[in-house]
């Protein structure tokens, strides 16, 4: 996946504006201009299109963990790599998001992808250590479906009417009131032998 893929991601599934990716990137003292974020977010086939350098997806991914997590001044601040891959998107995203690497295969799982702990470890594994493995990019993809879902639980489609609009206001309120269970009327109780 791309630096860009990710942005996209992140952004939705946190539903950040443009300035708030811009204010992620600073967090970091990364200073990065409106019009570049928006660029990073088109799509490869826009004209305004611009890749966003493996450097700078450092500094977003730093400065998404201090967004989710705070800053410290105690802590040192996470490194910046000088080349992206799979592998540090998946470790950045599981700090960020403070997963530990026994809750990432729940992550998959709400995305209807298996994978093992094993696999998972191997993964956040040190290049190289000799049971590394690389993280491709169904993995990654499915990752982020899943954080998603987690995130930003399944809203009604845009295309189907929701049912808000179908009824009154007072029916709306209605079925938005907790329901109660109606009282039984007092019977007699049963003669046991």
């Amino acid at each position: 996946m791309t630096n860009n893929d990710i942005l996209r991601s992140v952004r939705f599934m946190l539903n950040l504006s443009d300035a708030k990716v811009v204010e992620i990137f600073a967090l970091t003292d990364c200073e990065v201009a409106l019009s570049d974020v928006q660029a990073w977010l088109k799509k490869e086939d826009d004209a305004a299109f611009k890749p966003l350098p493996d450097v700078l997806m450092g500094y977003f991914l730093n400065g998404l963990i201090f967004f989710r997590r705070g800053k410290s001044e105690e802590m040192p601040a996470p490194s910046i790599e000088r080349r992206m891959n799979n592998n540090i998107f998946m470790k950045k995203l599981r700090i960020a998001f403070d997963l530990k690497t026994t809750d990432i295969p729940a992550v998959l799982e709400k995305a209807n992808f298996s994978v093992s702990q094993a696999e998972i470890g191997a993964i956040f594994r040190k290049p190289d250590h000799k049971n590394y493995r690389e993280c491709g990019d169904q993995i990654m993809r499915n990752f982020l479906k899943g954080l998603t879902m987690t995130l930003r639980p399944t809203q009604p489609a845009k295309s189907a009417p929701s049912q808000a609009t179908k009824t009154s206001p007072t029916q709306a309120a209605k079925s938005a009131a907790p329901k109660t269970a109606k009282p039984r009327p007092a019977q007699p109780p049963k003669d046991r032998k």
